[in-house]
């Protein structure tokens, strides 16, 4: 059968049947006498991904087909890189990218960098890092190449070598060519690529980058977080840390904090571990400002030796803090953390030193700081503890290390809960993505008599096979869920089935809809967040289906659950793709400004406003790179962030899923040239959402006293006012309507006055019909649903190296003797180079978000003269 399908060239199908039958030489011999081998070779990548279910059979096919596409006469660099990555081969990769990097040909160098950003878009830190320290040295460059051991290890980072053994390399090297300065040109190009390439793998430039994206493009909507701030009573601390996290999840790696600034006396009502929150949402709303990080945080950072003076929740907040702004790419901060973690014996303290160390080392397996936790964890503090607990799984995370053994075994022995359960949850974190490596430890908390450790064996199984969807994962955890006695372990292997499915949304509602039935609420809650996780970003329309009811359950946490689900399923699609993203918004709003709303559903409406909003509106959640290579640390980010139910300082996490929703083409010289492109779909599909909510929240904030007051007279006059105020300030063009408090008839013509000055694109759409595409400049926002519309022209000077929607994308220049006109280069760098704390970095920030529509003329006005 299989040499007939060959024969007949059913290619497809026999590679499949091989595959299936473990006939790896039949697979080769079918991939090998097709015409179009990449092609096939791709189709075997996917199907090799989907259907393959042993991860060790997997990795053999994989060897196969690096094998084949080295053999190819035009070699796929960029796939062969993706199999290496996934066999975890980084010799391999650094190899590829060296031959690339040495090339005489410069579009060589510009597909190396290509690899390179593909690579970090997987989030991979100890693998890139491991790629990067493999590359070579160049060859005669003595007078740098000796410096950079010799200095401090923080600007070492971002020269040439980063470990004393390199530079006792190139010593050796430098003592023979130390006469030779006048370096070989070759080796100065070499070196010159290396030292972009090394950034682009320590994840620097691309952090660089998009920080400069969120901050340009900013656009969320400060009037919601003004209603929710005025609706959220003082003495409810819940709604008040809540309307914390929005603002931070809301602006997250904006650089944007104006709203902090504004309400400085409202925040300071926040005590304890409000205090730590509020403090480490600071780490989220700077994320990636890797320069200033520690000048940022300074003022709440413990002041050396004795105990500083400040309280012990905002310096454990900042530790924190500063793990989320320096997440996955820790090497500047991960030493600082881990003295401030030594010299300190305050709980508080070390539970955020641990939680930003953990997040700053995620995955490098360090063995000293596991140490350095460790010893936190032996102290037997319950709040140390449970932080120490996760740490040290994030610390290990897929590393499947016998770590665990001994981690299992304290869990036994201590007596507080919340260690065993930030134990639990660490030992889950160990065994990411192993599949039925894990199997041994997994059965072995499953069967444990504490349901705390079984809940550990739930997440175990969710991040253990986690995006592969497996069949047999998913039975067992569909067995618990109807199972087991503890309402816990019930609710978080339903949650845990979104972690094996997000490679394939579509399923979930379908495997989930029965359990959102079911009569234990807290069954109901975990389908409604294993549906919120797997379709997060997707606004598919049976998620939205399933998660509707829920959102008017009649238990309050139920509601607070389909909330924040449905905001993350939502998250960038606008009201145009779907009328219920409309009737979502307003939904939050009622349940914010309902007074008898309970606290539960309320502090979920708020949350839920903060991601639908996420990153100033441009960040989407997204588990699979587009490469299909499941992103570690926004896997993580969520198993971790769904732990909120225990401890609410933990949402900051979902902060780590988040990426940013941009096509930022990139020159040889890595910055962002100006250059157009086409998005072929109907503008309005996919633009912001509108700002109208200036009237209505307005007017809603602004009637309570009215309402209050039961006497139709009372409304009556205020009604009056309301209509003589509008009408008096209508004349004052856009900007005061927009913040006039309009009835419902004045709104109408004022918001289209205010939303006319709010388009980004040409003004003139409002009157004539709507164009049937728009053309949009680098850097752009695409929307993940907008990918399959955009278009490059074909006379345009950039030639994309690979055909990408979105993402980091390198561009050929065609006409290389012509100026270059740069697009990124003035409006965020104002912010991001002085030290974060200059008064003239602040007023710079709050004046440009003062209006919503400030940052964008530059882009139409300014560059093309």
């Amino acid at each position: 059968m299989l040499d007939k399908c060959i024969i007949d060239g059913k290619y497809q199908q026999a590679m499949g049947i091989a595959i299936e039958c473990r006939r790896l030489d039949k697979l080769e011999e079918a991939i090998t006498s097709c015409d179009n081998v990449h092609a096939t070779l791709a189709y075997s990548t996917h199907v090799s991904h989907s259907f393959v279910y042993r991860r060790e059979y997997r990795r053999e096919v994989l060897r196969l087909l690096v094998k084949l596409y080295q053999k190819l006469p035009s070699p796929d660099y960029l796939s062969t890189s993706q199999c290496l990555m996934f066999l975890d081969e980084p010799e391999g990769v650094a190899n590829i990218l060296e031959k690339l990097l040495r090339s005489e040909n410069k579009e060589d160098a510009l597909l190396a960098f290509q690899v390179a950003f593909d690579l970090v878009e997987n989030e991979h830190q100890a693998f890139l890092l491991n790629v990067r320290d493999r590359l070579s040295a160049p060859k005669s460059l003595p007078s740098e190449s000796v410096q950079p051991g010799s200095s401090d290890p923080a600007p070492a980072q971002n020269e040439n070598s980063t470990a004393p053994e390199d530079v006792q390399m190139t010593d050796g090297s430098s003592a023979v060519t130390t006469n030779v300065l006048e370096a070989d040109p070759k080796e100065v190009m070499y070196a010159e690529r290396l030292k972009k390439i090394k950034g682009i793998l320590s994840g620097e430039t691309s952090i660089q980058l998009t920080l400069q994206f969120l901050y340009s493009h900013n656009k969320s909507d400060l009037l919601i977080l003004k209603t929710i701030k005025q609706s959220v009573e003082m003495r409810n601390s819940v709604c008040h840390s809540a309307t914390i996290y929005a603002n931070a999840i809301m602006h997250a790696g904006t650089t944007v904090d104006t709203f902090l600034r504004d309400n400085l006396d409202w925040l300071s009502r926040a005590t304890n571990w409000a205090k730590f929150s509020a403090t480490a949402g600071l780490g989220v709303i700077h994320r990636g400002h890797l320069q200033q990080g520690r000048s940022l945080m300074a003022p709440y950072l413990p002041q050396g030796g004795a105990g500083g003076g400040g309280s012990p929740y905002s310096e454990g907040g900042a530790l924190y803090a500063l793990g989320l702004i320096h997440a996955n790419h820790g090497e500047g901060i991960k030493q600082f953390l881990r003295d401030s973690l030594r010299s300190t014996n305050v709980e508080v303290i070390q539970h955020g030193a641990c939680l930003g160390l953990g997040l700053a080392a995620l995955g490098t397996a360090d063995e000293e700081i596991y140490d350095d936790i460790k010893t936190v964890l032996y102290t037997d503090s319950a709040v140390a503890g449970e932080a120490a607990g996760i740490s040290m799984g994030l610390l290990m995370v897929g590393t499947a290390s016998e770590k665990a053994s001994e981690m299992l075994a304290y869990a036994h022995e201590t007596q507080h809960e919340k260690i065993i359960r930030g134990l639990a949850l660490g030992i889950a974190l160990t065994v990411y993505g192993r599949e039925e490596e894990a199997d041994t430890l997994i059965e072995q908390m499953t069967r444990d008599q504490d349901p705390i450790l079984r809940y550990g064996g739930m997440y175990a199984l969710a991040l253990a096979y986690s995006g592969t969807a497996n069949n047999k994962a998913i039975r067992q955890l569909l067995h618990f869920a109807v199972s087991d006695v503890s309402d816990d372990v019930r609710r978080t292997a339903v949650l845990a089935l979104g972690f094996v499915l997000y490679s394939e949304p579509e399923q979930t509602p379908r495997i989930v809809s029965l359990l959102s039935e079911s009569y234990n609420p807290h069954v109901r809650y975990g389908a409604a967040l294993a549906v919120g996780i797997s379709c997060a970003g997707t606004g598919l329309s049976e998620a939205i289906s399933l998660l509707e009811p829920l959102t008017s359950d009649v238990v309050d946490f139920v509601r607070q659950g389909a909330l924040i689900a449905m905001a993350m399923v939502m998250v960038q699609i606008n009201e145009a793709s779907d009328s219920r993203v409309g009737t979502f918004r307003r939904q939050l709003e009622k349940i914010i400004l309902d007074k008898h709303e309970d606290t539960m559903s309320k502090m979920g409406a708020i949350l839920a406003s903060g991601i639908l909003d996420a990153g100033g509106r441009n960040v989407t959640i997204r588990l699979l790179s587009k490469t299909k290579h499941d992103k570690v640390t926004a896997v993580v980010g969520l198993a971790v962030f769904s732990q909120f139910w225990y401890w609410y300082p933990l949402i900051y996490f979902v902060s780590l899923s988040f990426s940013p929703t941009a096509f930022i083409g990139l020159n040889y010289d890595l910055k962002v040239p100006r250059f157009e492109f086409l998005s072929h779909a109907k503008p309005s599909l996919f633009e912001y959402p509108k700002p109208t909510t200036v009237p209505t929240t307005t007017s809603a904030v602004k009637l309570p006293t009215a309402v209050l007051s039961t006497s139709a007279k009372a409304k009556a006059r205020a009604k009056k006012e309301a209509e003589q105020k509008a009408n008096a300030e209508k004349p004052l063009g856009a900007e005061s309507s927009s913040a006039a408090p309009n009835t419902g008839k004045g709104k109408s013509s004022s918001e289209k006055d205010g939303e006319a000055m709010q388009v980004d694109n040409p003004p003139e759409k409002k009157a004539e019909p709507e164009p049937s595409f728009e053309i949009l400049t680098n850097p752009a926002r695409v929307v993940p649903a907008q990918e399959k519309f955009i278009k490059f022209l074909e006379d345009s000077r950039y030639v994309p190296v690979k055909m990408a929607p979105s993402g980091f994308v390198l561009l050929r220049d065609m006409r290389p003797n012509e100026p270059e006109v740069l697009s990124l280069t003035d409006a965020p760098a104002s912010t991001a180079s002085p030290a974060g704390g200059s008064a003239a970095g602040q007023q710079n920030s709050s004046s440009a978000m003062a209006v919503d529509d400030e940052p964008q003329p530059p882009q139409p006005f300014e560059y093309t003269s």
